[in-house]
């Protein structure tokens, strides 16, 4: 009897867990991008709005590190795009030594500058898009991505506000 009290209680902190992160990505521009992000990582169904936070932020870490990594690739079967490689290369490098550190203190403190540093990774971001002649990056599908969980993530922020 004891044992089935618990896994009730369980199930109960459960959904109210998953109901808190729909509550939250109800508040997005991208509900489905959201519960996608969030409910990937186990950490969020016991994360408070600031948990849910430095989840995507963990996002964002992510998909800037595989960008990097892409970019490195493309100096090799891209030469010709090297100028343009070069700038990528200062953004997303941006985006994961600054900005990612900044967003990590500011939702820690200051959400407010946790949400500019939201907004200038996903600047980081386009800027490196547009550096490529017109059709010719390789990295546009991961540019609208990065785009995407920004613009998921400032709106998480945006209720620590």
């Amino acid at each position: 009897m004891k044992m089935m009290m618990v896994m009730m209680m369980a199930m109960m902190m459960g959904v109210v867990a998953g109901d808190y992160v729909d509550t939250i990505c109800k508040k997005t521009p991208d509900y489905t991008l959201c519960l996608s992000l969030l409910r990937s990582d186990p950490r969020s169904s016991t994360a408070d709005t600031a948990g849910l936070g430095l989840i995507l932020v963990d996002k964002i870490k992510a998909l800037g590190t595989e960008t990097l990594g892409q970019i490195n690739q493309a100096y090799q079967t891209k030469p010709m795009l090297k100028r343009a490689l070069n700038e990528c290369t200062r953004r997303y490098k941006t985006i994961v030594d600054v900005d990612i550190n900044t967003m990590i203190d500011a939702i820690k403190g200051n959400p407010k500058f946790a949400e500019d540093a939201v907004v200038d990774a996903g600047v980081e971001a386009s800027i490196c898009e547009e550096a490529f002649p017109k059709g010719q990056s390789p990295f546009t599908r991961l540019t609208t991505r990065m785009n995407n969980i920004c613009d998921v993530t400032r709106a998480v922020v945006r209720n620590l506000l």
